[in-house]
């Protein structure tokens, strides 16, 4: 058991930002009981959640390492403890992530960019160790990403990295495979058409706190701070609700199979999922 303690910047009301701060004694997650299909979310916050998409695992990025969720129902801890505060998935096997090392991990702190070519098993740094904790990360066409440590920066080959100007501080950061991007801030959502190198208001986009794009770019999702879902399907230019989640979002994926659009989303209940594009959740992990 250790003490965890996070630190990660989240919207609060109209144009607000607020720091959310918490510590917890954190445990291995736990299994299903017998007869019980539901497991239970890590106690340690999770900054990202996602799908491999070589094996459909769902994978939580949390501030004591990753941690996968089979189709049983069972979380397991992968690799090494690493406070994984900026998380992306490149390809199957294949992660960005950024934070800070765990006790006894031989890691840099912060990491800068660390990549894992194995399915989180172990990971790589590339750059800025010892200098850039990218709270927000997203990987970009063609094997770059685009990260904020308090500087939003873009790099094209993990290594050398631009800095770029951006209106507002981003909380998430998503990407689509056609190069758009999108930055949810507490002066409302943000969209860059150029991968990040200009940025434009979305005029009547809801006050997302999370966002993310399905795995084919053709959907965007977003959370509201108060749990309202919206999707988008014109790559972001304009958005319907969905559905209404009773919770705080901590961060959200979706991934799209046979044309139909699924929704992951972690609360302060538990990991959620929808199978009718953000309509209606069920519980996968209770916290």
């Amino acid at each position: 058991m250790r003490l965890a303690c996070t630190a990660r910047p989240a919207l609060a009301g109209a144009g607000l930002l607020i720091l959310v701060t918490g510590c917890a004694a954190t445990d291995v997650p736990a299994a299903p009981e017998p007869g019980d299909t539901t497991g239970t979310l890590p106690t340690a916050h999770v900054h990202a959640v996602a799908v491999d998409p070589g094996d459909g695992a769902v994978l939580l990025a949390t501030h004591e390492g990753l941690i996968t969720v089979g189709d049983d129902g069972r979380p397991a801890a992968v690799g090494p403890v690493i406070d994984l505060m900026g998380f992306t998935v490149a390809g199957p096997d294949h992660y960005l992530a950024s934070g800070h090392p765990g006790m006894r991990t031989d890691l840099p702190n912060p990491v800068g960019l660390i990549e894992s070519t194995d399915g989180g098993a172990t990971w790589t740094p590339l750059s800025r160790a010892g200098e850039s904790d990218f709270h927000a990360l997203t990987d970009l066409p063609g094997g770059g990403a685009l990260g904020y440590d308090g500087t939003l920066r873009r790099t094209t080959d993990g290594t050398t990295w631009e800095p770029l100007a951006i209106p507002a501080a981003p909380h998430t950061l998503a990407a689509a495979p056609d190069g758009h991007v999108l930055a949810t801030t507490g002066a409302g959502l943000l969209r860059s058409t150029d991968t990040g190198a200009t940025w434009a208001p979305v005029d009547g986009a809801p006050l997302l706190q999370v966002v993310t794009w399905s795995g084919d770019g053709a959907t965007a999702v977003g959370i509201t701070p108060d749990g309202a879902v919206w999707t988008s399907d014109d790559a972001a230019v304009s958005w319907t609700q969905r559905g209404q989640l009773d919770g705080t979002p901590q961060a959200v994926g979706a991934t799209t199979a046979d044309g139909d659009l699924r929704v992951l989303v972690v609360t302060d209940h538990g990991l959620l999922e929808s199978t009718d594009g953000g309509a209606t959740f069920t519980t996968l992990l209770r916290s």
